[in-house]
């Protein structure tokens, strides 16, 4: 089959094409899936510069998202059925391919009327933008939370629940993607790599109750500036911009504010039946219209290497996929 191969952890620039891959088969509590669509995410850049802890080590079939057809079932296996439509995330790898085994329990049916690639961020996106709001950040009605990347496919659902919870948003973005978050009913739209950050925020608003903060670099710094001192939340769940540090001593006399973690693999691994609220709840969103499905950037799968390298120079706005 066709995949896409990461041949080392120099980048995307070592992502090759390759047409003799093996077709995975499905074992225990797995399903293969013939897929239509790959998600592409800022965690297939971080897995092949080598910066995602436990990653997969190269040579290894690169992508974490698919969504597609189910063909064959694992033993033990009573759901999905084969011809099911689902998404679903493999985080060792290998959504970058004509077929991918998945973990039965964790594959999404694509929603009625929906097509398979518009169900990407169904598993990835949405999920991590919902945990970083509600129970891990904490937002309440009336609240003002600061979203960074947020012409990002995470950071644009996150730009709509917030507003649909009753926040009031200050949503960063390169100028030239300024209209698409706007659009999204953000309330100030700020140049996210301009002068002072912080200090604009805080002439906006005193400080922020919450921060979603997946820029990393000195974008930590600008968020903890940026939060209310005590009752402030900055949840951490990306570093594209690169690492950034902070110390005991900074918690203490600088940034009074309370730090979470966000890893989406973590978090449905570790804590299986909040991640199952999260789902309940973003069924709800979808019902109600918050949302909806949003049609990807589509590539063929060829173009990989340039789309995540695209990815990489955040140069893109929304969802990404590719099509093998």
């Amino acid at each position: 089959m066709r995949a896409l191969q990461q041949t080392s952890w120099n980048g995307p620039r070592d992502l090759r094409l390759i047409t003799d891959a093996p077709v995975p088969r499905p074992g225990a509590g797995e399903i293969l899936l013939r897929v239509t669509a790959a998600g592409v995410n800022f965690v297939d850049v971080s897995q092949a510069r080598g910066a995602f802890a436990g990653g997969p080590q190269p040579p290894y079939l690169a992508g974490i998202e698919a969504a597609g057809e189910v063909t064959a079932l694992g033993e033990g296996v009573t759901g999905p059925q084969v011809g099911a439509h689902v998404a679903g995330v493999a985080i060792g790898g290998g959504a970058f391919a004509e077929h991918l085994v998945l973990p039965a329990a964790a594959a999404v049916p694509v929603p009625p009327g929906w097509t398979d690639e518009q169900a990407l961020g169904l598993t990835v996106n949405w999920p991590t933008a919902l945990a970083a709001l509600k129970p891990l950040g904490g937002l309440a009605a009336g609240q003002t939370v600061l979203i960074h990347a947020a012409a990002g496919a995470t950071g644009q659902a996150a730009v709509r629940m917030a507003k649909h919870y009753g926040a009031t948003v200050i949503a960063t973005a390169s100028p030239g993607k300024h209209d698409v978050v706007r659009a999204l009913g953000a309330d100030h739209v700020l140049d996210s790599r301009g002068g002072d950050l912080a200090a604009e925020v805080l002439r906006l608003t005193g400080g922020v109750d919450l921060v979603l903060e997946s820029v990393g670099g000195p974008a930590l710094e600008a968020s903890l500036a940026a939060a209310k001192r005590v009752t402030g939340r900055v949840v951490v769940y990306g570093l594209a911009g690169g690492e950034a540090s902070i110390s005991n001593w900074d918690l203490v006399y600088r940034h009074q504010v309370h730090v979470v973690g966000l890893n989406i693999g973590v978090l449905i691994q570790a804590a299986p039946r909040l991640f199952g609220e999260l789902m309940g709840e973003m069924s709800g969103l979808v019902a109600a219209g918050v949302l909806g499905p949003v049609q990807p950037t589509v590539h063929d799968l060829a173009e990989g290497p340039k789309v995540l390298s695209e990815l990489a120079a955040r140069a893109t706005v929304g969802k990404l996929a590719l099509r093998p």
